[in-house]
């Protein structure tokens, strides 16, 4: 997308999801705004985890209608929280034979999902499976959807052999035990609970170039004459790479107001949700001007538009 004097970029500290972003989608609708996307974190997928994906896919793992004793690769449903997980699961729904996949993958088997982020690339493939929860926007609401919808289905979907099926979580190497507590709770009736199997199938580490590409990016947008940026933090681990490319940390790691104020380019800053604010009020005391009430594309856009709408553009 080519750029004007009108565009106000929009830094996304974020890889490109795959097949489908909805930031990129958001924003790049309107024509005032110019979204880019500078990855703070890369993501490594497993191959083993993979492989084994694949494998309990193709055998049925997740058709629950086949006459098959249960075994440890045999599913009632999956469990997404992530885009990598989804970037991971496509990898495997690619790879299936178009004739059989809608066997392996039946419409009966609930994908459950945090948000409409997960959702959104889970219906790009255009499985028949549903593809619910994404309404819940966090762990704790998730869990408790599923209680609810994975215990009122039949058991022909959810027991096997008289055993009853546990859901599959596709997590990253780091990750929150939420839904795992939760839906094997011991304060739930045993007939309630519902069995978690978590495989870590993919793994985090800072994007070694991300200093050097958000340095580039910052230098283009002054060189272009625009008078406001918005950067989106996703996490806590893009907080502090953030700060020190703009230039706003003292010696001592802490915010520097008065050289902020003192950049021929306003910019402003948007975080995705509470944890990663807080992280930047408590380790760098800088307070983002907005924090989307919803962990969503539609979230954040919300947020800067109304900011804009009552603020900057008064200032500007």
């Amino acid at each position: 997308m080519s750029s004007t004097t009108s565009d106000i970029p929009v830094l996304l500290l974020k890889t490109n999801s795959i097949p489908a972003d909805g930031y990129q989608e958001i924003f790049a609708s309107w024509n005032n705004y110019l979204p880019t996307f500078l990855p703070v974190l890369e993501h490594r997928f497993r191959q083993d985890a993979l492989s084994w994906l694949k494998n309990i896919t193709s055998t049925r793992g997740f058709n629950s209608v086949v006459a098959a004793p249960a075994t440890e690769s045999s599913f009632g449903g999956i469990i997404f929280t992530s885009q990598r997980a989804v970037e991971a699961f496509t990898s495997i729904v690619e790879s299936l034979n178009p004739d059989t996949r809608d066997q392996l993958l039946p419409e009966a088997l609930p994908l459950y999902v945090v948000g409409p982020a997960t959702a959104r690339g889970l219906r790009s493939l255009g499985l028949k499976c549903q593809i619910i929860g994404e309404e819940t926007g966090n762990g704790a609401a998730l869990s408790t959807f599923m209680l609810d919808h994975y215990n009122s289905l039949p058991t022909s979907q959810t027991v096997r052999q008289g055993q009853k099926l546990p859901l599959l979580f596709l997590v990253g190497e780091v990750r929150r035990d939420i839904i795992p507590k939760s839906l094997q709770s011991l304060e739930l009736p045993q007939e309630a609970r519902i069995g978690v199997h978590e495989v870590v199938i993919y793994e985090t580490c800072e994007m070694a170039s991300f200093h050097i590409d958000f340095a580039r990016a910052l230098e283009e947008n002054t060189a272009s004459g625009i008078k406001e940026q918005w950067v989106v933090v996703f996490s806590p681990q893009g907080c502090r790479a953030m700060l020190d490319c703009l230039g706003w940390l003292d010696e001592a790691g802490r915010y520097q107001p008065e050289v902020a104020e003192s950049s021929p380019i306003t910019t402003f800053v948007a975080t995705i949700g509470p944890t990663t604010r807080d992280h930047l009020i408590k380790e760098f005391g800088y307070e983002p001007h907005v924090c989307a009430e919803k962990p969503s594309p539609e979230g954040i856009y919300a947020a800067i538009e109304n900011y804009r709408s009552t603020n900057t553009r008064t200032q500007l």
